[in-house]
């Protein structure tokens, strides 16, 4: 069971004590009263510390692109949870405003490629197919339920781009030239598709929106801060962080 939870498994990040907090979760999660959906309304008796963290953090920033017109654009998508997170609060904040979209990019099969300075510093996890995740189906299912339970279900709210972003992202916005962006959310973790998401998506946002990196002065995946620095530069930009989050930061356009 360890083995199955600990699949992106980062020494650097991680104790042996909080893989023993997963296994020992997901027992009492199979064995605790009542049924899934029940256990899924009471959802605070499981979700992991750590995880509740993120969630609030993604909501404390979905808070400040309110009042700004465009989509929003999460690069890497995994299980789809920061996705949905998303959505669902669209959903319950600003329920008639059927022209923000939530666009997600993803490979659904793991790392495509690598450029040097990922092979360098990423060790083991880069690897052709790390944190490969094929959700695509499971999320359209997901979407399905989800447009079943909101106010004006029947305009279109989620996009899945599948593919490698450093293709699918240009050819996104030759297809859809109206494009504005308000929240552009990057976890790539690697170099290139990180270069092409800003060169491509910046541009297209409005001052007001929000930049947002998982992971920058990160000594393991410096991919993305190379690509903030090769682009946008980052002298002119106010980084700010949440003082319970330790990896995103965000600026604010």
């Amino acid at each position: 069971m360890l083995k199955k939870i600990s699949r992106f498994k980062e020494k650097q990040y991680n104790t042996k004590n909080d893989y023993s907090y997963l296994e020992a979760l997901e027992k009492y999660f199979e064995k605790s009263i009542g049924s899934n959906v029940e256990k899924l309304q009471n959802f605070a008796k499981y979700v992991p510390r750590q995880n509740l963290t993120t969630f609030l953090t993604r909501y404390e920033i979905f808070k400040k692109i309110l009042d700004v017109p465009g989509s929003i654009i999460e690069c890497g998508v995994l299980f789809g949870g920061g996705l949905m997170t998303f959505a669902q609060l669209s959903a319950i904040f600003e329920h008639v405003n059927f022209e923000r979209q939530i666009i997600g990019f993803d490979t659904f099969s793991g790392f495509p490629n690598f450029s040097p300075i990922d092979k360098k510093y990423a060790g083991k996890l880069a690897t052709k197919g790390a944190y490969g995740i094929n959700s695509f189906n499971d999320l359209k299912e997901c979407v399905k339920l989800y447009d079943s339970n909101r106010f004006l279900g029947h305009f279109p709210k989620i996009q899945l781009v599948k593919g490698d972003a450093s293709k699918t992202i240009p050819k996104y916005i030759g297809n859809n030239p109206g494009l504005v962006v308000s929240l552009l959310y990057l976890d790539f973790l690697l170099y290139k598709p990180t270069k092409i998401a800003l060169k491509n998506f910046v541009p297209r946002m409005p001052k007001g929106s929000l930049l947002v990196f998982n992971m920058i002065n990160e000594k393991h995946w410096p991919g993305p801060t190379k690509a903030l620095l090769d682009t946008l530069g980052i002298t002119k930009l106010k980084f700010k962080r949440f003082p319970f989050n330790p990896y995103i930061h965000y600026a604010v356009l």
